[in-house]
């Protein structure tokens, strides 16, 4: 994410790096390469002047030529400075009204269906509500079977009318239907064009004055950089909507469309897609991208995508088998789960500090864990839940099973062997005993 900006701001701003004092001439260098980071990421030149013009502003302000660590200073307020040009501030969705409405606009091809599903989970899972989704792209036949398709996966009513080509008539008994149902939120899926056009934006905002909806979001592919801010204005002139929803961000080097969007239409980017599973949405933050962005990292979204897998009752049963060594390979196999239910390893990599940049060339895959688990599966249920019986045939046997070696089952078994013993001095407080174990795994 974000990758050619993150390393053209990091050579931009390190030729400041431990230099005690620098002149005036070095600042203005500096935001040169800055500026040139900003216009190769496809953010509007105007956008990019502006923006090195306060950071220079400030960082003359805050006298960063006499600072102990410009390069530090220059840091902090150019992260300051991308986060407000991102919006400056989380802005949550609008969940009032009784249903609550939402409306999804944007191009063929944005995502926006399959976002559309993606926020239903979300409000499921996370918000508790009953969601029910509206196929009203009466164009595409493709198109309200993928909703239906997507509904059927997330465990959510989708409302369509197969032989009716009025998606006004449809999006309006979509809604006493979900009064009828006892639905609270509907997220009606709009048609899209491959092109802005009179058609698409007159049938849109004909729905748009039919429903009065408390959010009609805009989805934009967030690869196709200035296109994506130049679409966002034509639609937001049009239906002057509440928010923006950034797709395919986790593929997204450059970042134009992320740094541009908010100066260009005032509307803050209220949601971010970043991968192909339901599970794969963030509200966006504004100060940690500007921080993952600058090669910090983001902690607190980590944390709070552990928080969510964490199930407190499993975690208890986990302690108990630890504490009686009966931590076995089915409990391994579990907390992998929560870990892939937590996003794609890449991703989740680029937020921890410093981890992210210096990975930033190695090919993570999101299928790391697929020989793990062929392993476990190779095993008997005895294996599984007691380790120790496993002996050289057994490895044998699973080797061949799995499609490994036997080194490879070797391997698991000394991690696991080691993971089990961490855990069991964690529970009881041996932290000089851990670090001894840490060191001798160096």
């Amino acid at each position: 994410m974000f990758n050619n900006l993150s390393d053209k701001l990091d050579k931009a701003i390190h030729v400041l790096k431990g230099h005690g004092q620098i002149t005036e001439i070095n600042v203005a260098e500096t935001l040169k390469e800055v500026r040139r980071a900003l216009l190769d990421a496809d953010v509007n030149y105007k956008i990019a002047k502006d923006f090195t013009s306060r950071v220079k502003d400030k960082a003359l302000g805050q006298n960063v030529l006499t600072s102990l660590n410009p390069g530090q200073l220059l840091v902090k307020i150019v992260k300051d400075e991308l986060t407000v040009l991102m919006g400056g501030e989380t802005v949550g969705i609008n969940l009032g009204g009784s249903p609550t409405v939402i409306l999804m606009s944007g191009l063929q091809g944005s995502g926006k269906t399959t976002f559309s599903g993606k926020l239903a989970n979300y409000l499921k899972t996370k918000k508790s509500k009953q969601v029910l989704l509206v196929g009203c792209d009466v164009y595409r036949p493709a198109a309200i079977n993928q909703l239906k398709v997507v509904g059927e996966q997330i465990g959510v009513e989708v409302y369509a009318e197969e032989n009716n080509q009025n998606p006004v008539e449809i999006s309006k008994n979509a809604i006493k239907h979900a009064k009828a149902t006892g639905k609270n939120v509907v997220i009606i899926d709009t048609a899209g064009r491959l092109a802005v056009d009179e058609t698409m934006m007159t049938e849109i905002s004909n729905i748009h004055k039919a429903v009065h909806p408390q959010e009609t979001l805009f989805v934009v592919d967030s690869m196709t950089g200035q296109d994506a801010v130049n679409t966002a204005k034509a639609f937001n002139d049009v239906l002057n909507f509440e928010g923006v929803i950034l797709t395919k961000l986790d593929g997204d080097t450059r970042g134009g469309a992320a740094l541009s969007i908010k100066s260009v239409v005032d509307k803050p980017i209220k949601f971010i897609g970043t991968g192909e599973k339901m599970e794969a949405i963030d509200v966006f933050h504004p100060d940690r991208m500007a921080e993952r962005i600058l090669g910090m990292g983001d902690v607190v979204s980590l944390v709070e995508r552990a928080q969510e897998q964490y199930d407190e009752e499993e975690a208890r049963k986990i302690q108990k088998k630890i504490a009686k060594n009966q931590f076995g390979f089915d409990d391994f196999l579990k907390q992998i789960q929560q870990i892939k239910k937590m996003g794609n390893m890449k991703d989740l990599v680029g937020m921890i500090p410093g981890v992210g940049k210096a990975m930033k060339d190695v090919d993570i895959d999101d299928d790391a864990f697929k020989g793990i688990e062929a392993i476990i599966h190779s095993m008997t249920l005895k294996e599984r839940s007691t380790p120790s019986t496993i002996n050289a045939s057994r490895k044998k046997r699973i080797a061949n099973g799995s499609g490994t070696s036997v080194q490879e089952v070797n391997q698991l078994m000394k991690q696991f062997d080691q993971m089990s013993k961490m855990m069991k001095m964690m529970q009881g407080g041996g932290g000089k005993k851990m670090m001894q174990m840490m060191k001798g795994m160096k």
